[in-house]
């Protein structure tokens, strides 16, 4: 029989190759690796259901996609953003309106959704100032990517974290009475408004009005409040990130649910679930599994090592790196997989060097999810806003893509790295 060191290694390994060259069937091959691990003996089926897979995590995420997809189709988002540009006087001064909006809502709704519900918006902005959309849509997006850090209902990243170091949602704001990462996020998007509004300056004339929809229902927008206060509290029933945000997110997703079949009526449910994200949290699932055997075999531990030997026990050197390197490595690769690696990775270095942990951390998370916004193929959403593009008959190259994308990343990472190390180191 293989020695589960070696297969649980070569498992990760093959997977990793075939998540980039595979990047739209992802969710099979996480799968395909998860059944490998446990086929193999590399980790038993019990610890691979029970122990390596933080259902909590699960939960939460296929729960926020549901109460996300409602707050979409009640249009408030869509009310908001063109109620904004309706209120800005200049050209560049509404495109940085829309980008800010973008973020904001990325706090609370997936990447790729805002991306696809703010850029209409944009398109017929555009189109009214009769300028090329490229530059804006594609700011929309980097600036989803960006703030989608900020909060533990934002993106899989955060709620990865949050699940691997028992963070609630107030953790994301104050971590043992220091600023957490939110504020870090926030000091990134104030250096990359900056970069949008010099790439956008030369758009001086008037937006003039634009038509106003209306708010379908308050109830999604209801049940999204009511999440954001339930886990804002959860530690008073769940301390160590357990149970109880996955379970509460999803019972509300289910009482949104029931409302949407049988209150408001606006499409088949069985239709709003198909449309749900249901790829990644395969996706998750089976990297979970893959990365559990990794860590049982030991290889995570070596790997820590390894790393705290080739900084040379410097905290800022090990800091400088982790950033770097999740930077540049999430260009290219997805973030998902590489942060359930380094994650606990970095936790040994953090005590190997004895070194906070958070400053650590947070710099990891920092890095992964900005560095995305490197390249096109670099994170879901770049990809929906190359696709929206290129409908409008705009095609953008890697070059012309980095060429506001790299701006945007610098800018946002090293202002945000600079707060996490002045409040933790």
């Amino acid at each position: 029989m293989i020695d589960p060191r070696f297969s649980s290694l070569a498992i990760f390994i093959a997977c990793y190759a075939l998540f980039v060259v595979f990047q739209k069937h992802r969710s099979w091959v996480a799968a395909g690796g998860a059944i490998a691990v446990v086929v193999t003996g590399a980790l038993p089926w019990h610890d691979a259901v029970f122990e390596a897979v933080s259902w909590n995590v699960i939960g939460l995420f296929v729960g926020t996609l549901v109460l996300a997809d409602l707050f979409l189709h009640s249009r408030m988002p869509a009310v908001m953003a063109e109620r904004l540009v309706s209120r800005t006087r200049t050209a560049s001064g509404a495109m940085v309106a829309v980008c800010v909006l973008s973020g904001a809502l990325s706090v609370f709704v997936e990447n790729v959704a805002v991306v696809l519900l703010v850029a209409p918006v944009a398109l017929s902005l555009a189109d009214k100032l009769k300028v090329s959309p490229l530059r804006l849509i594609i700011f929309i997006a980097l600036s989803s990517n960006l703030q989608g850090t900020a909060t533990l209902i934002g993106d899989p990243p955060s709620m990865l974290l949050a699940g691997f170091m028992k963070m609630d949602f107030n953790d994301f704001f104050f971590y043992h009475g220091r600023p957490g990462i939110f504020f870090a996020v926030q000091v990134g998007a104030l250096a990359s408004i900056a970069v949008i509004a010099w790439f956008l300056r030369a758009h001086h004339q008037a937006t003039g009005t634009m038509s106003v929809e209306t708010v379908r229902s308050w109830t999604p927008s209801v049940l999204l409040i009511a999440l954001v206060i339930g886990l804002a509290t959860s530690t008073v029933w769940d301390p160590d990130f357990e149970w109880f945000a996955g379970v509460y997110t999803l019972v509300l997703a289910v009482i949104g649910l029931v409302w949407y079949r049988w209150v408001a009526k606006w499409g088949r449910t069985r239709d709003l679930m198909k449309g749900l994200d249901w790829d990644t949290s395969v996706f998750l699932v089976g990297v979970f599994v893959i990365v559990g055997a990794l860590s049982s075999s030991g290889w995570l531990e070596r790997l820590s090592a390894a790393t705290s030997d080739a900084v040379g026990g410097s905290v800022f050197l090990a800091f400088v790196a982790i950033v770097a390197i999740s930077v540049v490595i999430s260009g290219f690769v997805d973030n998902v997989p590489f942060l359930a690696v380094m994650i606990p990775v970095v936790q040994q270095v953090a005590a190997r060097m004895n070194a906070e942990v958070p400053l650590l951390m947070f710099g990891l998370l920092i890095g992964a999810c900005l560095g995305g916004n490197i390249t096109p193929v670099g994170a879901s959403a770049n990809v929906v806003a190359m696709g929206i593009l290129r409908k409008r008959g705009t095609t953008v190259s890697f070059g012309e893509f980095m060429t506001l994308g790299i701006p945007f990343t610098v800018a946002a990472v090293v202002a945000a790295c600079v707060l996490v190390w002045v409040v933790w180191s």
